[in-house]
């Protein structure tokens, strides 16, 4: 099996490519190994010492690593354990409570206008973008002119998250929304 690896904007952060689904719909981000009960593979990712956080895309698997360990000693271990999940033939997940469906960005019936303009923003030009560095964002709520957003994968704890948010999205946001004042991380 072959594994492309690409490094990402966080240093701490690497993501794989294993050339096969890694999740059949959403993104699932799981921020400690006792989020990951329902996830076989996450538990796997867990069991690698070293790793602390797991995001999983719709064919990338993205992993945070402790600061004080150093991607070339980890990385075989994180390769070995993708290949050993893919071998099992075991399940990404069971059942996640974790996992951020798609649908969470589609437009509900009780969206108002500017919130379906606000998710087709984020879902047509940043989330493709995003999801090329090894992350994702979810769309939490607008109040009061604020769009409260949360990052996910590389993109979590990433050192260029904040100006992501602010020179990119925040700009991109009020240049078509008028109404948008601001953009704020959410941490869950």
């Amino acid at each position: 099996m072959f594994i492309q690896v690409e490094p990402t904007p966080n240093p701490l952060t690497l993501k794989f490519l294993p050339g096969r689904t890694v999740t059949k719909e959403g993104t699932i981000f799981y921020q400690n190994e006792s989020e990951a009960s329902s996830s076989p593979f996450a538990k796997r990712m867990f069991a690698v010492d070293g790793v602390n956080r797991v995001f999983f895309g719709s064919d990338f698997i993205t992993i945070t690593k402790d600061e004080d360990l150093d991607w070339q000693v980890l990385k075989p271990m994180v390769l070995g354990a993708i290949t050993d999940h893919y071998n099992s033939g075991e399940e990404t997940v069971i059942d996640s409570p974790n996992q951020k469906k798609s649908e969470e960005l589609n437009e509900n019936q009780d969206d108002s206008d500017i919130v379906k303009q606000i998710k087709e923003l984020i879902n047509t030009r940043v989330r493709p973008a995003v999801a090329m560095d090894g992350g994702d964002i979810v769309y939490q709520k607008f109040e009061k002119g604020i769009v409260y957003l949360q990052m996910q994968g590389a993109c979590s704890g990433c050192p260029s998250s904040a100006a992501t948010l602010k020179t990119g999205i925040e700009n991109m946001l009020k240049h078509y929304v008028p109404e948008v004042i601001e953009v704020r991380s959410v941490n869950e």
